[in-house]
């Protein structure tokens, strides 16, 4: 990997992908942001101001000649820019081409032809502009997570506050309570739970506790164990941590997480790649053919130049791809408007079309088809008669931590205690990375996992507790044991629950022929099974860093269109590497925002089979529409090789352009039964 996958460097100013002899792409870095858009709204204003003072208002001839002079103005500003970069690159694209055309409209007098065709075109070019600073927003945004300096112990008792970029492999950071780490390591010294969801997706914080031996650690070439090993820009709970660095910056778990989007996002889609194919031979084509025109008129036929001119001129204007060239940007904007009235943002049409095609989806599990929090799903007593006393030693213990583990329980099961029931506890004491003691009314009371009890209780944990744990173990649970002076009072079952709509969305996806979904999660793989057999999903992939990610993404696409769904910083990787990446909005990651193709802007996944239908009918809007501009060129073309005259011509070309526009505006009216399907959405956890 090379230094620029640094999240710092890559902040800075990168190369345009978009350059105007690569696509369509018109630089307006030079003007203001969203300089064509503005031209291209105010390039419609003049075209419609033009139409209604030659035939609706009486003025002027002059008033309507400058309107649509003004058209040109605003309608090829942008398009000349680019025709000029490409052409002097040896390159004739459909820009050129629509110049021409326009060009020849007003050769002939026909100046509200050819505003028309620039103005139809700056807009179909124009929707494409918000996207196209993506991949340095997504980059922008993952970088945020990794702090800029790091704080290296240089002797026991001096800490010196360096750059990132000046870590080497071996130097120890300290990491204050509350604060992102900013490199890749391994813990010698310290205790905390740290916040892995950004990176690894892991939904519960993991508790690290020192390596024996670091050094032995640092040159193993297995893997590092989970307690021990960090991640650069995962967050620290309440301990302090000392953390030998194992990666420079430049090679860290989230640097790479930055290359893995860059890298993908640069891609061209293989619809852009055909059209670029098409381009390459459509518009040679009409250049040659209408200067055939214009020589066999005047050398075979010898015909006056003018009337050969105004020949060709008349095939340039049937020829031009008017229709064709707003035929995707129309229905592209019907249905990004109408997804847009169902909390489903569509960033542009090749994501809107292709979310049609997926056969796999993969949905990341937490914050996607889980809340992203732990909740109490199990209170298991030892017996009946201890059910009280189970819950209220727990809350009384577990109200002095801040754990989130230990918050999950206190807001789930304090409604439970008693009214006039109150247990103090005292000299409460966390056990690493096993639990916590304390004396609850005097009582000493021990509540953490079975290698604590393992440690305390030379006979064993009873037979009764040790099977209830392993069957909440086995659905996925985190469980603590309870005992109180003594007595095993039960289990407690921690999970991050499904919402509420996942199931029936998958149940509508397979009904839709969604035949291949799946989970792809960081968390361990017992947990991931469990959400995947309680939602009726296809298989599940559990333990996976954000590189995993991308080759189970990889897999799926080998079977065809294949969709990831997520809304963390470790899902980035694989939404890009994916068909089509749909983030979850209101929870999302900004990242995950950013580099999504379609975002659930309502944090609802229950959006999801609409996106899905609206896409389908998207993608058929599209054909429709291609299929009637390409038939109307076709017979076009030859009639006014044989005498149409450029009246008719202009008359039916844009009474395509039209259809075309009305046929894609019925996507506004869309409507699907799983939209209003009155799924039960279950509150939010607090």
């Amino acid at each position: 990997m090379t230094r620029a996958a640094n999240p710092r460097l890559s902040k800075d100013r990168t190369e345009d992908r978009r350059n105007p002899g690569a696509g369509h792409g018109h630089g307006n870095s030079l003007l203001w942001p969203r300089a064509e858009m503005i031209f291209a709204i105010g390039s419609g204003i003049t075209y419609t101001a033009g139409m209604a003072t030659k035939y609706l208002i009486d003025s002027p001839s002059w008033i309507p000649s400058m309107l649509f002079l003004a058209t040109y103005v605003l309608g090829g500003f942008f398009t000349v820019r680019t025709a000029y970069e490409t052409v002097r690159r040896g390159r004739f694209e459909v820009d050129f081409l629509m110049l021409v055309a326009a060009a020849g409209a007003a050769a002939v007098g026909k100046w509200a032809e050819g505003s028309v065709l620039l103005f139809l075109f700056s807009l179909g070019h124009a929707l494409e502009e918000y996207a196209m600073s993506r991949a340095q927003r997504s980059i922008a945004a993952l970088a945020e997570l990794a702090p800029r300096t790091a704080l290296v112990r240089r002797a026991p008792d001096q800490v010196e506050e360096v750059d990132v970029d000046a870590l080497e492999i071996g130097d120890v950071i300290v990491v204050r309570p509350n604060s992102r780490l900013s490199a890749d390591g391994i813990v010698i010294a310290g205790t905390s739970a740290v916040d892995e969801s950004s990176v690894t997706g892991e939904s519960i914080p993991v508790e690290k506790q020192a390596a024996e031996d670091p050094q032995a650690a640092l040159k193993a070439r297995g893997p590092v164990p989970e307690s021990q090993r960090v991640f650069a820009g995962t967050l620290n709970g309440s301990g302090v941590l000392e953390v030998m660095v194992t990666s420079r910056a430049s090679d860290s778990m989230l640097a790479r997480v930055i290359e893995m989007v860059r890298s993908a996002d640069s891609q061209k889609s293989p619809t852009q790649r055909f059209i670029d194919r098409f381009q390459m031979f459509y518009v040679p084509a009409v250049i040659l053919g209408v200067l055939a025109v214009i020589g066999y008129g005047v050398l075979a036929l010898s015909e006056p130049f003018a009337d050969s001119f105004y020949r060709a001129m008349v095939v340039l204007v049937a020829a031009s791809p008017c229709a064709l060239a707003i035929a995707t940007p129309s229905a592209v904007l019907a249905g990004v408007a109408r997804a847009a009235q169902a909390g489903v943002l569509a960033k542009g049409g090749g994501p809107l079309e292709s979310l049609g095609r997926v056969r796999s989806i993969a949905f990341d599990k937490t914050g996607t088809l889980t809340w992203g929090r732990p909740r109490v799903t199990d209170i298991e007593p030892a017996s009946a008669e201890l059910q009280e006393q189970l819950v209220t030693t727990l809350v009384a213990v577990e109200s002095f931590s801040d754990h989130p583990l230990a918050a999950a329980i206190t807001r789930d099961l304090a409604p439970q205690v008693p009214v006039g029931v109150e247990e103090t506890a005292t000299e409460v004491n966390s056990v690493t990375g096993r639990g916590v003691t304390a004396l609850v009314d005097g009582q000493a009371t021990e509540i953490g996992n079975l290698t604590m009890f393992a440690e305390l209780d030379p006979d064993g944990v009873p037979a009764a507790v040790r099977a209830t744990v392993d069957r909440l173990h086995a659905a996925g649970r985190t469980t603590m044991i309870v005992r109180r002076a003594g007595v095993y009072l039960g289990v407690v079952g921690v999970m991050d629950t499904p919402r509420a709509e996942a199931k029936p969305v998958i149940e509508q996806l397979r009904a839709m022929g969604i035949a291949d979904m799946v989970v792809i999660s960081g968390d361990n793989q017992r947990v991931a099974d469990s959400v995947a057999q309680g939602l009726g999903l296809d298989a599940a992939h559990g333990g996976l860093l954000p590189e995993d990610k991308v080759t189970k993404m990889a897999e799926l696409r080998e079977r065809g269109g294949a969709a990831m769904v997520g809304d963390g910083v470790n899902d980035a990787p694989a939404m890009v590497n994916s068909s089509v990446g749909i983030a979850m909005g209101a929870s999302g990651s900004a990242v995950a925002l950013e580099t999504a193709d379609v975002a659930l802007m309502t944090d609802d996944i229950g959006r999801l089979p609409f996106a899905v239908a609206l896409s389908r009918r998207t993608a058929m809007i599209i054909r429709q529409n291609l299929t009637v501009a390409l038939v109307i060129v076709a017979g076009l073309v030859p009639a006014t090789l044989i005498g149409l005259p450029i009246g008719p011509a202009v008359f039916i070309h844009e009474g395509s352009t039209l259809l075309v526009v009305a046929n894609a505006l019925r996507l506004l009216r869309f409507r699907r039964g799983a939209e209003h399907a009155g799924i039960e959405h279950e509150a939010r956890p607090n």
